[in-house]
């Protein structure tokens, strides 16, 4: 008979122990070993934000229920679950986004640096500068890609050297040596991958803390997709970084914690574990966190 034991996070049904890899896995866990064995080791970690019994409603519908979550700082962090667990909408709970939904209301606690940014006297446009977003659909302003990198810290009263800071925030994107000769031209005459490099830079342009992604590569070519990651590697040594993907290989590859969610039969999202990335993908303690990792629904 084997062992119940209760999901790590949140409030599900207890779920069976994962009894180990079963079946062909052995790519995702090669991958997560080695994105884990290029990690600093025994790095003390911080708290960037922090999720207590938050549920999410959209009019009488729970979409996520009793979530309690920690994020660590200057981290990659995954969310990866079936299609409808709540993911996104998990996601944009980090910054307030869901506040823009009229049905919308959240319960709980999302902490960022100790303050509930869903108390009153909070200013949610403030939270979504300090936590910004990058979209699944590259969105860049119909603007010049100088003038898409500026638009943000022109309207935040910027005071600095302007070209500076778009140059800088391009390198940053990893874009600079691609538009460095046109950056007078539109951004929307990118490649795909090229507009989304450009929306993270101009999210970076205001000076987040936080960077939010929800699939950020999921409309993107292998090639451009393998850019993001790198640049999600490279841009981690500043910001904190959440992003939603459905592909495992990309999760195990791109983060350093995951975090999996699931529907239960109120078609309720709720968070089944989290874990370091390489734990999630070679010994996960629940089991249907190994049957999704594995292939065996999702």
């Amino acid at each position: 008979m084997v062992e119940e034991t209760p999901p790590v996070v949140g409030t599900a049904p207890a779920v069976s122990e994962a009894p180990g890899r079963r079946d062909g896995s052995a790519t995702l866990i090669h991958i997560a070993t080695h994105a884990r064995d290029e990690a600093p080791a025994g790095r003390p970690k911080e708290t960037a934000l922090e999720l207590r019994n938050v549920s999410c409603w959209y009019g009488s519908f729970r979409a996520v229920k009793n979530v309690n979550l920690t994020i660590a700082k200057r981290e990659v962090t995954a969310l990866i679950g079936p299609s409808g667990c709540g993911k996104s909408t998990l996601l944009r709970t980090f910054n307030r986004m869901n506040d823009l939904v009229p049905s919308f209301r959240a319960e709980g606690e999302v902490l960022f640096e100790g303050k509930n940014i869903y108390d009153r006297d909070v200013d949610p446009v403030e939270i979504r500068r300090r936590i910004g977003m990058v979209f699944q659909k590259p969105n860049p302003f119909p603007k010049s890609i100088y003038e898409n990198v500026a638009f943000g810290p022109r309207v935040n009263g910027y005071r600095g050297n302007l070209d500076e800071l778009v140059e800088d925030c391009l390198r940053k994107a990893a874009l600079w040596d691609e538009v460095k000769d046109k950056l007078h031209q539109s951004g929307l005459a990118l490649s795909g991958g090229q507009q989304q490099r450009l929306c993270i830079a101009r999210a970076i342009a205001v000076q987040p803390e936080v960077i939010l992604m929800d699939e950020p590569a999921s409309a993107l070519d292998p090639r451009s997709t393998l850019q993001i990651e790198e640049l999600m590697a490279e841009l981690k040594r500043e910001y904190t970084i959440i992003v939603v993907t459905h592909n495992m290989q990309q999760a195990a590859r791109a983060s350093d914690t995951t975090i999996f969610m699931t529907m239960d039969e109120d078609r309720a999202g709720y968070v089944v574990e989290q874990g370091d990335t390489i734990e999630i993908f070679t010994n996960p303690k629940n089991r249907l966190t190994e049957d999704y990792v594995s292939g065996r629904f999702g």
